[in-house]
């Protein structure tokens, strides 16, 4: 099965932790990354997906962050 995930972050270096756990756990980038202002928060979002190619089949209880 093929997993897809989104991951986002304040544009900190937080979020480049975050992609390359995703990374280290077997996860490809999927398209470029992309960034927004937060008007309410006040700070810029950073996002970035991302996809896995797993055994098995797709079930929506399927915990993306654990595989």
């Amino acid at each position: 099965m093929k997993l897809y995930r989104f991951l986002s972050e304040e544009d900190t270096s937080a979020f480049c932790h975050k992609v390359t756990e995703a990374l280290n756990k077997g996860w490809v980038l999927h398209g470029s990354p992309t960034q927004t202002w937060d008007h309410a928060a006040g700070v810029m979002r950073c996002g970035q997906a991302v996809t896995k190619d797993a055994p098995g089949d797709y079930h929506p209880d399927i915990k993306l962050g654990q595989q």
